[in-house]
C-alpha cells in the first residue's frame, strides 16, 4: 500500500491527499480542481509562500528573485526547466523579493536569486546566485 503525502494547491492552498504511487497520474486540487503538480514553479506571495511550504509533504525549492535583477531574468527559464525535470517529487516555487520583502526578511535572504529547500516547512539546504538547470537539479538531489 502506497504512503499518503499532503500537497499543497499553488492556485488555492488546500491541502490534498495524494497517494504516492499516483503522483505521476496528475493529480488535480479536491477544493478547485487546479493541477496540484503541475511542473512549473508556483507563482507565490508572502502568505501563500508560508502556506505553501509549510503544509507540503514534498520538498519544495523556492526562487527568491526580483524583476529588477538581469541574472534573476537570465535564470528564470533554467529554474523553469529544473521544475519539469524534478516533477513530479519536489515542487518548485518563486517568490518575488520586490512584492514580498517580509518573506525574503523572514528567511534571511540577503541577495538574489537565492534558492531554499525547505523540507516539511523548514529550511533544508541553500544557495545563491543564477544557476543552469542542470546544476540546480544536481543540487536538489544532493540535497535530498
Amino acid at each position: 500500500m502506497s504512503a499518503t503525502l499532503h500537497v499543497t494547491c499553488p492556485a488555492c492552498a488546500g491541502v490534498n491527499r495524494v497517494l504516492a504511487d499516483r503522483l505521476g497520474g496528475g493529480p488535480v486540487c479536491g477544493r478547485c480542481r487546479a493541477e496540484l503538480l503541475p511542473g512549473r514553479p508556483a507563482e507565490l506571495d508572502g502568505p501563500g509562500l508560508e502556506r505553501f511550504i509549510a503544509r507540503n509533504d514534498l520538498p519544495v525549492v523556492v526562487d527568491f528573485w526580483s524583476p529588477g535583477c538581469g541574472p534573476c531574468r537570465m535564470m528564470a527559464p533554467q529554474f523553469d526547466q529544473a521544475a519539469r525535470e524534478l516533477a513530479p517529487g519536489v515542487l518548485l516555487a518563486r517568490c518575488d523579493v520586490s512584492a514580498a520583502r517580509d518573506a525574503a526578511a523572514r528567511h534571511a535572504v540577503r541577495g538574489v536569486p537565492t534558492l531554499i529547500l525547505f523540507r516539511r516547512g523548514r529550511e533544508a539546504a541553500r544557495i545563491s546566485g543564477a544557476l543552469p538547470a542542470g546544476d540546480i537539479t544536481a543540487w536538489v538531489r544532493a540535497a535530498l
